[in-house]
């Protein structure tokens, strides 16, 4: 039975899993079952005019559902997880005003975590000269290289923190070189915490051949929609390779391809070969977080079960839905 602490803490639903194995559809038909409002936890859809490589969802696809923290920046700004918990605390204070439930849908953990556990990022954030001087120790050396001084003092990061994902490495970096505490002690301390919502924290999931297939059949869609000219025209912006926003699948190798540096088909080979990879890295973190509830398609279906009805007796069980 839940206490009335529990009782009174507000309501949470979250939906993730790997790239590609759902999510946009459930949790359309979520929201509609439950009243919700979806907070996207993409580190990509936050950005206008990037549509096609951050498979961001459409106008006709929300189907009237309201959606927040899509196309809020531009490519030019930087974006991380502080930015991200900020913007996402605001949309939830909304959604409970309009007494709706928030749904985060999105597959980057760290900022799920970060919403979920109310992870304090204020500490020494103030101060920007450690991250300047590390970017530009990156753009001097290479990702590589800065990758190799993160190893060296929080080789637990890098199980999750990819090498070219360079904001990350920096993020752990400065925080390392200011605290004297690696970054995934931090983060392991603060995950401790109780979270302040009512949850359930589900990971959508399916057989590997079958996630893979349909990243590489995006990946062709995409191409097909022409991401090969949303980057151009990004690139006609000013967007460079140094960008945050032109750090994700799809965008980096495409440039990379438009600079004379990749042939058509490198390009689209490490794009599925890298978002394959990041998948994997996905389901590594997610099975490492505490009170998630994997929702296994396959099982599901075996079961004779619907994924949606799956959910809703769980919602159900544990209150947060009447």
């Amino acid at each position: 039975m839940a206490s009335n602490k529990q009782e009174a803490a507000r309501p949470l639903v979250i939906l993730t899993g790997p790239t590609a194995v759902g999510k946009t559809a459930l949790s359309i038909a979520l929201a509609k079952a439950i009243d919700g409002e979806i907070v996207s936890a993409d580190s990509m859809q936050v950005y206008r005019h990037m549509d096609i490589g951050s498979a961001k969802i459409t106008e006709a696809e929300m189907a009237g559902v309201p959606h927040h923290l899509i196309d809020v920046l531009e490519p030019t700004e930087a974006f991380n997880v502080v930015i991200f918990q900020k913007l996402a605390k605001e949309a939830m204070a909304g959604i409970y005003e309009r007494r709706r439930i928030p749904i985060l849908v999105g597959g980057t953990g760290f900022y799920i975590q970060a919403v979920l556990y109310d992870i304090d990022f204020t500490e020494n954030d103030e101060d920007t000269s450690l991250r300047e001087e590390l970017e530009a120790f990156a753009a001097r050396e290479g990702a590589e290289a800065l990758y190799a001084r993160l190893k060296a003092v929080d080789p637990a990061s890098c199980e999750s923190i990819h090498a070219h994902n360079v904001k990350r490495v920096i993020r752990a970096l400065e925080f390392y070189e200011k605290t004297g505490q690696p970054i995934s002690a931090h983060n392991e301390a603060q995950r401790q915490n109780a979270s302040p919502y009512r949850f359930a924290y589900f990971v959508l999931n399916d057989r590997r051949e079958e996630i893979y297939q349909r990243i590489d059949l995006r990946v062709e869609q995409m191409l097909a929609a022409g991401l090969v000219d949303e980057v151009r025209r990004l690139k006609e912006m000013g967007c460079t390779k140094d960008m945050v926003s032109m750090q994700g699948l799809g965008y980096k190798e495409i440039l990379r391809y438009l600079e004379g540096e990749l042939t058509p088909e490198e390009a689209v080979y490490l794009i599925k070969r890298d978002t394959r990879h990041f998948a994997k890295r996905q389901l590594t973190w997610f099975r490492r977080e505490k009170d998630v509830i994997w929702l296994n398609k396959q099982e599901i279906d075996q079961n004779g079960q619907d994924t949606l009805s799956v959910m809703q007796e769980i919602l159900h069980e544990k209150a947060i839905i009447l």
